[in-house]
């Protein structure tokens, strides 16, 4: 909504279409929502924007409906089946700081009933729905510390493997052989860890912690490990497993930042630059020992 930004001109229109489009996007998760409790919830927080959607409507005196893409529908339908439904409705709130500042700065236009009208919907928008949020109570957020213990620390480490086996033998294939033997054995012990700490915490479910931190563990061991035994062009596979690791940490960061409100920017450079510097330093230690031992010679004797 840039025209939020501004506050010029039609600017009103804008605030009223933004609202029935958050309507029908809310009206169609909750049509589509099995949970009862959640499908309550979605309901009132439809019912909240179809009432600030009838009150632009009648500030401006004009109908303002705008027709919603079911593609677009279906992509939100689709994140809330895959990632849960806390990070779907998160996602669609980030704007709302945007709205609310320019809502703020609406109000001196204003007097009387209807100052006080959006003075309600701005109480909506800053508590009503962020209370209403904090009501859907998911598997997958209570999880989510594990999983982002487990996803990081395999990044990372796994890295460090593969950039560490390339400086000492220049294969591909062992780089990748040793990245599945030490993920495997890492995400065992990782799976362990987190189902003792949720023991010790007095989680109800510390076998479902212990598994979210071991499978999540394994799949990006498994990710990472795919481009060496594809490829014997050891910069290559390097590059391919790379990128791979930037994409699940930009997915995961981008995920986690939506989840706790936090700036994805400033944690997916970290991030990266982690990553980086632990590869970086691997290779040039396996490199290093490989001189000194000769493990290219012993090693390399793979295609």
């Amino acid at each position: 909504m840039k025209a939020v930004e501004a506050l010029g001109e039609g600017v009103e229109e804008a605030f009223c279409m933004d609202e029935y489009k958050d309507y029908i996007i809310y009206k169609f998760l909750a049509e589509k929502e099995g949970n009862p409790e959640r499908k309550k919830l979605l309901e009132r927080m439809a019912s909240h924007e179809l009432r600030h959607y009838e009150f632009w409507r009648d500030l401006i005196g004009k109908d303002c409906k705008v027709e919603v893409s079911k593609r677009y529908l279906y992509a939100l339908l689709l994140a809330r089946k895959i990632l849960g439904l806390t990070f779907t409705v998160k996602l669609l709130e980030i704007h709302e700081s945007e709205v609310i500042k320019a809502y703020k700065q609406y109000l001196s236009k204003l007097k009387g009933e209807e100052r006080e009208k959006l003075e309600e919907i701005i109480r909506d928008e800053e508590e009503h729905e962020r209370n209403l949020m904090s009501q859907i109570n998911e598997k997958i957020v209570r999880y989510l510390g594990f999983i982002a213990l487990g996803l990081a620390d395999a990044i990372m480490e796994i890295t460090g493997v593969h950039a560490g086996f390339l400086g000492a033998t220049a294969t591909t294939i062992v780089a990748g052989v040793a990245g599945l033997i030490v993920g495997l054995s890492a995400a065992i012990s990782m799976a362990a860890a987190a189902y003792l700490q949720a023991k010790h915490e007095g989680s109800e479910a510390p076998l479902p912690s212990a598994a979210a931190t071991g499978v999540a563990y394994f799949i990006a061991v498994v990710l990472l490990a795919l481009p060496y035994f594809i490829t014997h062009s050891s910069i290559l596979a390097f590059v391919a497993s790379v990128a791979i690791a930037v994409m699940l940490v930009a997915f995961f960061t981008f995920y986690s930042s939506v989840i706790n409100e936090t700036s994805f920017k400033r944690e997916f450079l970290e991030n990266t630059g982690i990553l980086f510097g632990t590869a970086a330093a691997a290779y040039i230690f396996g490199d290093v020992l490989g001189t000194i031992f000769g493990l290219k010679g012993v090693l390399g004797f793979l295609p």
